[in-house]
């Protein structure tokens, strides 16, 4: 049996590993990724103000597939094929070569890659065209990437050395259109870039402005939280508000960026109104999207719309019927990941989601703004596990179907928010929900348990944020009993 993997993110990689692991040599696990190096994105923020360096957060994904059994291609794939073709009748992936040292193709080759099992864990395509002068070809920074994050680091730089020299600066952190995902990020990235003007002295010289869709902070796109701390419940708003306020960081919530000039950007909030904001610097998320391909079936019609939704999403055993937001339900979200092709999964952010989890919003002119669901981390770890444990029974024969399961109303997320990296004067935000999609059904009156739906701001966050830093990289390593480290 063969198993293709298309991507090498969190979601890919961990379930690459758990495959080669637990299948026996006979079977194969093949790795399909663009990229290179793997890269934890979450460090990227401190990439970001120069905290670390590409090299402490990214690793050469060849060596360790090679030294695990795992056959890796640096190629993108482009088609798939469930039903197979007229010239190939068993199920295959076309994919194309991205590098010039790849050791399997050269550039641009393309190859037919057959499998017995597929899993698309691509991830997102960074849509910055979505919002005109979004990105690094445009007018603002990112710190999705590593090398985004690199580029900012050196802008920041310089911008710390005008503001030595006396300038005043304004900085402006946030979501670069209504319908972002990922808030979190952009959360810490403006507490860590407080800290580091402060820690360089130059804080006064400063104003920073939070620009966000969320309709209000602490939405984080998962519809709020309510956070027991001490004995206390306090809403995610309120905690996350008190942060801004003892830092000076000015807010805008619920807020599209219409467009992006040199310095200046233009904006709707949900109340319909047209303002531009002056900056200096941005770091703006830009929205997601799937990342392209196309499906066709044994006689080569295209039926990329059975299999994707319209941003480029694959469809899985979720329930996509339009629904109002007072019908939403639990059950409206997928268990298995499995598609309409009982070999084919989609995990992480490559699988489409039913719905928002926040209230959908639009603005009096409407606009929609509000935050897509986030799919990142831990949660896209669990699903690389679950689908893995899963091809596994299937193909020794345990079970024609999957037998496990991880729906986002039935499992939790532990998350660390970076608020200044420093050993002594550091915090983050720990946080844990559970579940992540609210479930009204078992929890009534807040969606979650607030048992393990916590959160507190600490030095100690810091150094938890940084031991899981090493912790997962230690992990996508494949070193010796990386399989104890749990998702």
């Amino acid at each position: 049996m063969r198993v293709v993997i298309l991507g090498a993110g969190i979601s890919g990689h961990t379930a690459a590993l758990l495959l080669r692991r637990k299948l026996s040599r006979k079977h194969e696990v093949i790795v399909i990724s663009p990229n290179s190096l793997w890269n934890w994105i979450p460090s990227n923020i401190w990439v970001g103000v120069g905290k670390m360096m590409p090299a402490d957060v990214t690793f050469n994904l060849r060596a360790v597939y090679n030294r695990a059994r795992i056959k890796f291609h640096q190629a993108k794939a482009t088609e798939i094929y469930p039903e197979g073709s007229s010239d190939l009748p068993r199920p295959h992936v076309l994919i194309e070569s991205t590098s010039d040292s790849n050791p399997d193709a050269k550039l641009g080759t393309k190859i037919k890659i057959e499998y017995d099992y597929l899993i698309n864990a691509t991830g997102p395509r960074l849509n910055f065209g979505a919002t005109p002068g979004l990105g690094p070809d445009g007018f603002t920074h990112s710190v999705c990437t590593v090398d985004h994050a690199r580029d900012t680091a050196l802008e920041l730089d310089q911008l710390i050395l005008e503001m030595k020299a006396g300038a005043q600066k304004t900085l402006v952190v946030g979501t670069g259109h209504g319908l972002c995902t990922c808030e979190g990020a952009a959360f810490e990235y403006i507490f860590n870039l407080e800290f580091e003007l402060q820690q360089k002295g130059v804080r006064d010289k400063a104003r920073l402005i939070f620009l966000t869709n969320e309709a209000e902070l602490g939405d984080f796109g998962v519809g709020g939280l309510q956070l027991k701390n001490g004995g206390f419940v306090t809403p995610s708003k309120v905690f996350a508000e008190s942060m801004f306020v003892e830092r000076d960081v000015n807010w805008i919530t619920g807020a599209h960026v219409h467009r992006v000039e040199k310095n200046k950007l233009e904006y709707e909030t949900l109340d319909g109104e047209h303002s531009f904001l002056d900056f200096d610097f941005a770091m703006l998320l830009p929205p997601f999207t799937g990342v392209p391909l196309k499906a066709f079936n044994k006689t080569g019609e295209d039926i990329s719309t059975q299999l994707f939704n319209p941003a480029g999403f694959m469809k899985v055993d979720a329930d996509y019927t339009a629904k109002t937001y007072e019908q939403w339900s639990p059950e409206d979200w997928p268990q298995t990941y499995q598609t309409t092709y009982p070999n084919i999964f989609a995990i992480g952010i490559a699988f489409a989601p039913p719905h928002q989890i926040s209230k959908p919003r639009k603005s009096k002119n409407g606009t929609p703004i509000a935050p897509a669901p986030p799919r990142t981390g831990m949660p896209s770890a669990i699903m690389g596990r679950v689908v893995a444990n899963s091809i596994v029974d299937m193909i020794n024969g345990v079970s024609s179907h999957p037998t496990n399961a991880a729906s986002m109303t039935e499992i939790g997320a532990a998350c660390v928010a970076s608020a200044g990296a420093n050993a002594f004067a550091g915090s983050a935000v720990s946080m844990t929900m559970y579940p992540i999609v609210p479930n009204f059904k078992t929890y009534p009156k807040t969606g979650r348990s607030l048992v393990h739906t916590t959160g507190e701001l600490g030095i100690a966050g810091h150094w938890i944020k940084k031991l899981l830093h090493y912790a997962f990289i230690y992990k996508a390593k494949a070193l010796p009993f990386w399989w104890i480290i749990p998702e």
